[in-house]
Protein backbone atom coordinates (compact mmCIF):
# COMPACT_ATOMS: atom_id res chain seq x y z
CA UNK A 1 0.00 0.00 0.00
CA UNK A 2 1.54 3.34 -1.18
CA UNK A 3 1.64 6.32 1.79
CA UNK A 4 -1.46 8.40 1.10
CA UNK A 5 -2.50 11.62 2.81
CA UNK A 6 -6.35 11.93 3.46
CA UNK A 7 -7.10 14.81 5.79
CA UNK A 8 -5.22 17.84 5.62
CA UNK A 9 -5.85 21.26 6.95
CA UNK A 10 -2.99 24.08 6.72
CA UNK A 11 -3.11 27.61 8.54
CA UNK A 12 0.82 28.04 7.94
CA UNK A 13 2.35 31.05 7.54
CA UNK A 14 6.50 32.11 6.64
CA UNK A 15 8.15 35.06 5.85
CA UNK A 16 8.75 34.40 2.23
CA UNK A 17 12.56 35.09 2.21
CA UNK A 18 12.27 32.57 4.99
CA UNK A 19 10.67 29.95 3.00
CA UNK A 20 13.33 30.42 -0.06
CA UNK A 21 16.09 30.18 2.69
CA UNK A 22 14.57 26.33 3.68
CA UNK A 23 14.42 25.04 0.51
CA UNK A 24 17.67 25.97 -0.56
CA UNK A 25 18.88 23.40 2.32
CA UNK A 26 16.15 20.87 2.83
CA UNK A 27 16.61 18.07 3.78
CA UNK A 28 14.33 16.20 1.42
CA UNK A 29 12.89 13.12 1.36
CA UNK A 30 14.70 10.40 -0.33
CA UNK A 31 11.92 9.78 -3.22
CA UNK A 32 12.45 13.66 -3.90
CA UNK A 33 15.38 14.51 -6.27
CA UNK A 34 14.77 18.88 -5.77
CA UNK A 35 11.33 21.00 -5.96
CA UNK A 36 11.05 23.55 -8.70
CA UNK A 37 10.11 26.87 -7.11
CA UNK A 38 7.81 28.89 -8.96
CA UNK A 39 5.94 32.60 -8.20
CA UNK A 40 2.92 33.17 -10.24
CA UNK A 41 1.84 36.66 -9.19
CA UNK A 42 0.91 36.23 -5.59
CA UNK A 43 1.10 32.61 -5.95
CA UNK A 44 3.80 30.24 -4.75
CA UNK A 45 4.35 27.01 -6.16
CA UNK A 46 6.52 24.00 -4.91
CA UNK A 47 6.85 21.49 -7.32
CA UNK A 48 8.32 18.24 -6.52
CA UNK A 49 11.36 16.73 -8.89
CA UNK A 50 11.22 12.98 -8.90
CA UNK A 51 13.90 10.46 -8.04
CA UNK A 52 13.50 8.12 -9.98
CA UNK A 53 13.18 8.55 -13.76
CA UNK A 54 10.47 5.67 -14.43
CA UNK A 55 8.31 8.04 -13.66
CA UNK A 56 7.74 10.49 -16.71
CA UNK A 57 8.32 13.65 -17.49
CA UNK A 58 4.74 14.23 -18.16
CA UNK A 59 2.96 13.17 -14.79
CA UNK A 60 2.03 15.85 -12.65
CA UNK A 61 4.39 15.72 -9.06
CA UNK A 62 3.33 16.48 -5.84
CA UNK A 63 3.61 20.31 -5.71
CA UNK A 64 2.32 22.70 -1.88
CA UNK A 65 1.21 26.29 -3.07
CA UNK A 66 0.78 29.08 -0.93
CA UNK A 67 -0.61 32.85 -1.89
CA UNK A 68 1.97 35.75 -1.39
CA UNK A 69 0.50 38.67 1.23
CA UNK A 70 2.27 41.31 2.75
CA UNK A 71 2.11 42.45 6.06
CA UNK A 72 3.15 45.51 7.95
CA UNK A 73 5.79 44.33 10.67
CA UNK A 74 6.23 46.88 13.52
CA UNK A 75 9.83 46.69 15.47
CA UNK A 76 9.28 46.18 19.03
CA UNK A 77 10.74 48.79 21.36
CA UNK A 78 13.36 47.67 23.82
CA UNK A 79 12.62 46.90 26.68
CA UNK A 80 15.33 49.33 28.50
CA UNK A 81 14.17 52.15 26.27
CA UNK A 82 12.02 54.83 27.03
CA UNK A 83 8.94 55.34 25.33
CA UNK A 84 8.13 57.65 22.93
CA UNK A 85 6.78 61.09 24.41
CA UNK A 86 2.70 61.14 23.63
CA UNK A 87 3.33 57.59 23.91
CA UNK A 88 1.36 55.65 26.93
CA UNK A 89 1.64 52.25 26.88
CA UNK A 90 -2.17 51.40 25.39
CA UNK A 91 -2.83 55.14 25.67
CA UNK A 92 -3.79 54.97 29.16
CA UNK A 93 -6.24 51.47 28.90
CA UNK A 94 -8.30 53.22 26.16
CA UNK A 95 -7.06 51.00 23.39
CA UNK A 96 -5.17 50.56 20.66
CA UNK A 97 -1.70 52.96 20.76
CA UNK A 98 -2.83 56.49 19.35
CA UNK A 99 0.66 56.88 16.84
CA UNK A 100 -1.24 59.26 14.96
CA UNK A 101 -0.24 61.68 17.51
CA UNK A 102 3.12 61.23 17.61
CA UNK A 103 5.88 63.07 15.08
CA UNK A 104 6.87 60.95 12.63
CA UNK A 105 10.16 60.29 13.37
CA UNK A 106 8.45 58.67 16.83
CA UNK A 107 6.62 56.20 14.84
CA UNK A 108 7.74 52.73 15.62
CA UNK A 109 9.87 51.55 12.82
CA UNK A 110 8.21 49.24 10.04
CA UNK A 111 8.48 47.15 6.86
CA UNK A 112 6.80 45.92 4.54
CA UNK A 113 7.35 41.72 4.77
CA UNK A 114 6.42 38.96 2.47
CA UNK A 115 4.57 35.99 3.63
CA UNK A 116 4.26 32.47 1.97
CA UNK A 117 0.74 31.50 3.22
CA UNK A 118 -0.17 27.84 3.13
CA UNK A 119 -3.43 27.58 3.65
CA UNK A 120 -6.50 26.05 2.95
CA UNK A 121 -7.38 22.02 3.15
CA UNK A 122 -5.83 18.98 1.23
CA UNK A 123 -6.55 19.85 -2.55
CA UNK A 124 -5.33 23.77 -1.77
CA UNK A 125 -2.09 23.15 -0.20
CA UNK A 126 -1.06 19.72 -1.52
CA UNK A 127 -1.91 18.70 -5.08
CA UNK A 128 -1.41 15.89 -7.19
CA UNK A 129 -1.06 12.29 -6.38
CA UNK A 130 2.25 11.08 -7.27
CA UNK A 131 5.35 11.99 -4.92
CA UNK A 132 2.38 13.15 -2.29
CA UNK A 133 3.09 11.55 0.71
CA UNK A 134 6.74 12.85 0.50
CA UNK A 135 5.82 16.07 -0.17
CA UNK A 136 3.70 16.11 2.38
CA UNK A 137 6.73 15.27 4.59
CA UNK A 138 8.20 18.23 3.18
CA UNK A 139 5.61 20.11 4.68
CA UNK A 140 5.65 19.03 7.96
CA UNK A 141 9.21 20.48 7.98
CA UNK A 142 7.66 23.71 6.55
CA UNK A 143 5.42 23.47 9.52
CA UNK A 144 8.35 22.89 12.31
CA UNK A 145 10.04 25.87 10.55
CA UNK A 146 6.85 28.19 10.82
CA UNK A 147 6.44 30.98 13.58
CA UNK A 148 2.70 31.00 13.31
CA UNK A 149 0.06 28.19 12.16
CA UNK A 150 -1.24 25.01 12.61
CA UNK A 151 -1.01 22.03 10.07
CA UNK A 152 -3.18 19.29 10.70
CA UNK A 153 -3.48 15.59 8.70
CA UNK A 154 -4.62 12.02 8.86
CA UNK A 155 -1.93 9.34 6.76
CA UNK A 156 -1.87 6.11 5.86
CA UNK A 157 1.40 5.37 6.74
CA UNK A 158 2.68 1.19 5.91
CA UNK A 159 -1.06 0.60 5.95
CA UNK A 160 -1.68 2.37 9.38
CA UNK A 161 -3.39 5.66 10.02
CA UNK A 162 -1.58 8.35 11.80
CA UNK A 163 -2.73 11.92 13.08
CA UNK A 164 -0.17 14.75 12.49
CA UNK A 165 -0.43 17.85 14.69
CA UNK A 166 2.32 20.71 14.41
CA UNK A 167 1.22 24.21 15.78
CA UNK A 168 3.57 27.34 15.65
CA UNK A 169 6.24 24.66 14.95
CA UNK A 170 6.23 22.19 17.62
CA UNK A 171 5.03 18.50 16.86
CA UNK A 172 1.65 17.85 19.48
CA UNK A 173 0.18 15.03 20.21
CA UNK A 174 -2.61 14.03 18.35
CA UNK A 175 -5.84 11.44 17.99
CA UNK A 176 -7.78 9.95 15.06
CA UNK A 177 -11.32 10.30 16.29
CA UNK A 178 -13.95 8.17 14.14
CA UNK A 179 -17.81 10.01 13.73
CA UNK A 180 -20.79 9.01 12.89
CA UNK A 181 -22.11 10.72 9.44
CA UNK A 182 -25.47 11.93 9.03
CA UNK A 183 -26.95 9.01 7.13
CA UNK A 184 -28.51 9.78 3.27
CA UNK A 185 -32.19 8.41 4.27
CA UNK A 186 -32.35 10.60 7.13
CA UNK A 187 -36.08 11.89 7.67
CA UNK A 188 -35.29 15.44 6.03
CA UNK A 189 -38.17 17.13 8.30
CA UNK A 190 -35.82 16.08 11.48
CA UNK A 191 -33.64 18.62 13.22
CA UNK A 192 -29.99 18.29 12.01
CA UNK A 193 -28.22 18.87 15.77
CA UNK A 194 -24.76 18.92 14.12
CA UNK A 195 -25.21 21.94 11.87
CA UNK A 196 -27.77 24.11 13.41
CA UNK A 197 -27.59 27.89 13.65
CA UNK A 198 -29.51 28.15 16.54
CA UNK A 199 -27.11 26.33 18.60
CA UNK A 200 -23.85 27.56 19.28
Amino acid sequence: MTSRVYRLHSTLELPLEDTYDFFEDADLPPEIADVEITRRNNTLIISAVAEDESISKYTPTAQLKASVTENRVYEELPEDAEEPPGFNGMNGGGGSPQWGQLEEEEKPDSELVEYACFKGDRETVLQNTALQYPMFQVLCDVARNAEKGTLTAIAAVDEELEAVRIVDGEDKPAQINVVEEPREDEDEDTVNWRDNEFIS
